[in-house]
């Protein structure tokens, strides 16, 4: 039977054998027919159960004309913004309009709406009054609940209230959403549907099913203004978000009540590999061929994904309150028919990208108690230490590394996915470390230590800065005997919670003793769904309770970031500002330590050292940006 994209048109959908779809899955990306968007694995699941799904990918959002391009569907509208929140896909971290949308044809900005989710639910309501909405997708799940706001700067009310939305499914969606469409199809109304697991609903107090245990309730009233409250309606929600140990939460809207029933348990390898074996087309669709494609396909086109969920734990990252803690894979077999598909694509050179996941070396639960027992609620698999049940394994990721390495057409494979680090140290096989310097590393390895300050490293759920070292230590020596020239990129944040300006110059001091110039530095993004964006609007770990210091003003961040590249020409004011005042004038002067020089005297030097020829050292060097990475000589100083 030959491929095909999902219906884009009426005609597509009279085709497929019906007047009108089952469903319209109204979504805020391109239409990419590809496993790495969840529009498309959604659609597919469906398509394979005997649904017939419309694809209405960035529909005009200025009326609600756009949505009755298929008329009613028989069943209902699905709605997600995309593959991220429309909010982050818009604005930077200093709350800036972002020029290009890589999700959108051609890279341009514009073709989705702010708050995608509400504004296209709003749309169809207007078009079709109470046909069941259901939304999803990662900006519907992580609004949930009342949440804090960056960009508003206020808590926000959970988006199925403002979207006017009839069921929440949060999460990975697969399972929930096949039920919902299943109940739907045999006559019962959306209204009506409340047990299935991974999904929330709005009710009328009274109308709410009873379950035997249910977390404490709050109100949203108290929830917006009263920071403590709303710290630890997060711990609740964080800790109850696994599929075995997790309850019913309940959150007040005036006479209304939101229910989150318990988390869908997640898909088992069986499960994954036949979502991961439907025909996806794996390609942009051709509509968007006039503007050039869509860039999102690039970095996954020869990708392969083979894991979920993520044990790491980091209090900046959403995946722990999206995906889980608990980790599933798909077996070797299925991850190589994928890369022997990829092989056979027409455009493939030989290289497969990346062999990952959220963590590309989790391939099972942190430890096999989690299977009985759900994951730990009050501790975490790697921090502050790796628990003593922890099973560091990477026998399983080797295997289906040189399976994939055996396809026919496959020249190279690598791993740009997260590496933790902390959990290949555990390791007591060096197989996994030797292999992965050895064939999968394209020049350059990224990782993540965020920080150096073992107080802002606690606040994001981060590992010693110890661990690192000893990583990058055993990296550059494997390197070295494997004959390589290959270097580390580390991740650096700036102004997470917890990191006050006195933390940001032992960061720089630390960049300089390791001899690194970092490219990019990331400024803490605060976005719902984490720990750290809590701690940045409350001032409270939610995990801990404990009061936490948050750099909130705009100049300080500035200030905190320019220290990371200390040596820019153009930060130079500022780390001297910085440096004055955390008294450490002792940083600006001719020392081995110190960060920069104080004013120079000349022109000639002045021009010199703002075309960057003039290193800290006072010898010559490349122009700045040239020496970007870590180096092996100077990563082993």
């Amino acid at each position: 039977m030959e491929k095909k994209f999902l219906p884009v048109t009426p005609d597509e959908v009279r085709a497929a054998g019906q007047d009108v779809p089952d469903f319209v899955y109204v979504c805020g990306d391109a239409y990419v027919d590809h496993p790495s968007f969840g529009a498309a694995i959604i659609g597919r699941v469906l398509e394979d159960a005997g649904f017939v799904v419309a694809m209405l990918p960035q529909p005009d959002y200025k009326s609600c004309q756009a949505m009755k391009t298929f008329g009613r569907p028989r069943l209902g509208f699905l709605v997600s913004s995309g593959n991220i929140d429309s909010m982050v896909c818009h604005y930077t971290a200093a709350k800036k309009k972002r020029t290009t949308d890589y999700y959108s044809p051609g890279g341009q900005a514009g073709y989705r709406p702010d708050r995608a989710v509400i504004v296209y639910c709003n749309r169809i309501r207007e078009a079709y009054g109470d046909v069941p909405i259901i939304i999803g997708g990662l900006e519907a799940s992580l609004r949930r609940f009342a949440h804090y706001d960056y960009w508003d700067n206020r808590v926000r009310r959970s988006i199925l209230v403002d979207s006017r939305a009839d069921i929440l499914s949060y999460g990975m969606g697969e399972k929930s959403i096949l039920r919902i469409a299943q109940l739907l199809d045999k006559g019962i109304p959306v209204k009506k549907i409340r047990d299935v697991r991974g999904t929330a609903y709005l009710c009328k107090k009274e109308d709410a099913i009873h379950y035997p245990k249910v977390e404490e309730v709050f109100d949203y009233d108290q929830l917006k203004t009263d920071k403590a409250a709303y710290a630890k309606a997060f711990a609740i929600q964080y800790k109850n978000n696994d599929a075995i140990s997790g309850r019913a939460i309940t959150e007040y809207y005036g006479e209304r009540m939101l229910v989150q029933n318990p988390p869908m348990p997640p898909l088992e390898r069986e499960e994954l590999d036949r979502v991961y074996a439907l025909p996806y087309m794996r390609a942009v669709h051709p509509m968007y061929d006039k503007d050039g494609g869509v860039p999102a396909i690039s970095e996954v086109k020869f990708s392969i994904t083979h894991n979920r969920g993520c044990f790491g734990g980091c209090n900046f990252c959403a995946l722990a309150f999206h995906q889980g803690r608990s980790v599933r894979s798909r077996s070797i077999e299925s991850v190589v028919r994928e890369a022997e598909i990829i092989a056979a694509m027409s455009d493939f050179k030989g290289y497969i990208h990346d062999v990952g996941g959220p963590t590309a070396n989790f391939r099972h639960p942190s430890c096999q108690q989690q299977l009985k027992r759900g994951v730990c609620q009050g501790k975490r698999c790697l921090v502050p230490t790796p628990c003593k049940h922890l099973d560091a394994d990477h026998k399983e990721y080797i295997e289906l590394l040189q399976a994939v390495e055996k396809v026919p057409g496959v020249k190279k494979v690598f791993i740009r996915s997260g590496i933790r680090f902390d959990y290949m140290l555990q390791d007591t096989n060096d197989a996994f470390f030797e292999k992965l310097v050895r064939d999968h590393v394209s020049g350059q390895l990224k990782v993540a230590p965020e920080h150096c300050s073992p107080y802002v490293l606690r606040c994001m759920g981060k590992p010693d800065i110890a661990v690192y070292d000893a990583f990058r230590e055993k990296f550059f020596k494997t390197t070295e005997k494997a004959g390589k020239e290959q270097y580390l990129v580390p991740y650096l944040m700036s102004s997470h919670p917890g990191s006050r300006l006195s933390d940001a110059v032992e960061l720089a001091l630390y960049i300089k003793r390791i001899g690194l110039s970092p490219e990019q530095v990331q400024d803490f993004y605060p976005t719902p769904g984490t720990a750290s964006t809590v701690m940045y609007y409350t001032g409270i770990d939610p995990l801990t309770g404990k009061t936490v210091y948050t750099a909130t003003d705009y100049k300080e961040k500035q200030l905190q970031r320019a220290l990371l590249q200390y040596w820019r020409p153009e930060n130079r004011r500022l780390v001297m500002e910085a440096l004055h005042r955390c008294g450490r004038e002792d940083l600006i002067g001719f020392g081995p330590d110190c960060l920069i020089r104080p004013a120079q005297k000349g022109k000639k030097k002045e021009a010199e050292a703002k075309k960057g020829q003039i290193s800290r050292n006072g010898k010559s060097r490349p122009a700045a940006g040239a020496n970007t990475r870590q180096r092996r000589k100077k990563g082993r100083r």
